[in-house]
């Protein structure tokens, strides 16, 4: 049995962080039914280029381990299916704007009050006061309101995005963290709990380091490029063809990468002597690096910093990352029914979860669905196992 086995997850949420959540607690053996409009579905259906066989790449990502039912909650009829649904969940999880919900006639209270053992959670923008109504919540936007684009870029150029959506991955990891937990709690209280997560929230976890600068010490922070604010060496150098990232993140390994690269007086230079001199001189470390570096091809220097046990690697394009986790015997990518995915990323007990279902179509079981819930109102639920 899967760890989550026998958990019936209701997934109203939309675009990225809540389908996350869902397709995680789907990886661990959860049952979980996918709730979409029908005009469409899931905004990530039409989010391509690029596409596989006419489906969005973008959300064939997020939807892996799903069922999928398309329920109109402007209908009456759909309402009370999703109330049913509800009934009988463990977990349901939406991302409507605050208030949206108990206008469709699914207030989570009152859904919690008819079914105390229902896990919810809600996917907010910025939080559910009425200070965050009517406010946007695309990652991007979260990305800059957020403080990340501040300290994301080269110093003298604009601010820039990560390559992908970090707010939102963070989000689904926190809302699936948190409706664990609160499954677990239920297992010893007999109810449901409700677990709320935002994006700006979650932006902030993602300043880490730089949010704790400013809290703590009053430091804001600034665009560095690839260097890092409070570890030196700790970003990327020339070599004669191709960068190379290179993190020093002890004494230790900077005397190794020192006497490497044939600099064995460096680590006694006052300005390099301390991890904190060396972030007041990087400029200079820098330069008397790549001196070096530029000699010889980053291949080179890979093979001599790795013989020295010095944390080096190539900046590898998505194919090249791919293509070297599958060399180090990780197996990333699983096929089923022809379609390459992406696999669930933990391991339990040295195996991957299954992929059991690929991304549904839209309302692809929404006939098996609309009978089985049918039947869920016929019938109360069985009791929860000991």
């Amino acid at each position: 049995m899967a760890p989550l086995d026998g958990i019936l997850v209701a997934d109203f949420s939309r675009v990225l962080a809540g389908p996350l959540a869902a397709m995680l607690l789907g990886d661990l053996g959860a049952d979980v039914i996918k709730v979409e409009r029908p005009d469409g579905g899931d905004d990530t259906r039409a989010w391509g280029p690029p596409w596989r066989d006419g489906v969005s790449t973008y959300y064939l990502g997020l939807n892996r381990n799903k069922r999928s039912i398309a329920l109109d909650l402007k209908d009456p009829a759909d309402v009370a299916l999703a109330r049913t649904l509800a009934g009988r969940a463990d977990v349901l999880i939406e991302s409507f704007r605050p208030g949206l919900i108990e206008e469709l006639g699914l207030g989570l209270g009152a859904l919690r009050e008819a079914n105390p053992r229902l896990v919810t959670c809600s996917v907010t923008a910025f939080g559910s006061g009425p200070e965050a109504a009517g406010l946007p919540g695309y990652d991007f936007l979260l990305q800059a309101m957020g403080g990340l684009m501040s300290v994301t870029g080269e110093p003298d150029g604009q601010p820039l995005k990560a390559g992908t959506a970090v707010v939102d991955l963070v989000c689904g990891l926190l809302a699936a963290n948190g409706i664990q937990a609160a499954l677990v709690e239920r297992a010893s209280t007999g109810r449901g709990r409700h677990v709320e997560v935002s994006l700006m929230d979650s932006a902030l976890t993602c300043l880490l380091n730089q949010g704790t600068a400013w809290v703590a010490a009053g430091v804001t922070g600034r665009r560095r490029g690839n260097r890092h604010p409070s570890i030196v060496p700790y970003e990327t150098y020339a070599t004669a063809d191709r960068p190379l990232a290179i993190a020093v993140g002890n004494e230790r390994i900077f005397v190794r990468l020192c006497e490497a690269l044939g600099l064995p007086e460096l680590p006694s230079d006052g300005r390099f002597s301390s991890n904190e001199a060396r972030v007041a001189h990087a400029d200079e470390l820098m330069d008397a690096f790549e001196a070096v570096l530029r000699e010889q091809p980053a291949e080179h220097w890979l093979a001599v910093l790795r013989e020295a046990k010095v944390p080096a690697g190539p900046i590898n394009g998505v194919d090249e990352a791919f293509a070297l986790a599958s060399e180090l015997g990780m197996e990333p990518v699983e096929e089923i029914d022809g379609l390459p995915l992406v696999r669930p990323p933990l391991r339990l007990d040295g195996e991957r979860p299954e992929i059991r279902r690929g991304p549904p179509a839209l309302d692809e079981h929404g006939d098996d669905l609309r009978r089985e819930i049918a039947r869920w109102g016929c019938r109360p639920p069985e009791p929860p196992p000991l």
